[in-house]
């Protein structure tokens, strides 16, 4: 399974989404306050979007097909209980207030 969840991980970084590249751009070489990022990291059997180990934070970049969705909650749920905090922005947020966004993970991190 953990093999599988790396190869996953890597195939997500090459396919990655539009908001998913810019928020990379803004969150790699601890360009954030600091704080170091990785992007689309096996956690369980979950791959993060983006992982703060430091601080046990995973931001997650949601398109549309995850409104509602019982399965995120599920992986939520999961990864809380790990002791992680999730966020999640859509992927239009992240598009169209990346600054926005940017500020309310950097509160997160601070907290």
């Amino acid at each position: 399974m953990k093999r599988q969840n790396v190869s996953r991980a890597r195939h997500l970084r090459v396919m990655q989404t539009e908001a998913e590249a810019r928020l990379w751009s803004r969150l790699r070489n601890r360009t954030l306050g600091g704080f170091k990022f990785r992007r689309q990291t096996p956690v369980g059997p979950y791959i993060a979007d983006f992982l703060c180990a430091d601080r046990m934070l995973i931001v997650e970049a949601d398109g549309g097909q995850h409104a509602g969705n019982a399965a995120d909650m599920r992986r939520t749920r999961f990864l809380e209980g790990r002791g992680y905090r999730v966020i999640r922005f859509w992927n239009s947020d992240v598009l169209s207030n990346t600054d926005g966004v940017l500020e309310m993970i950097l509160i997160e991190l601070e907290k």
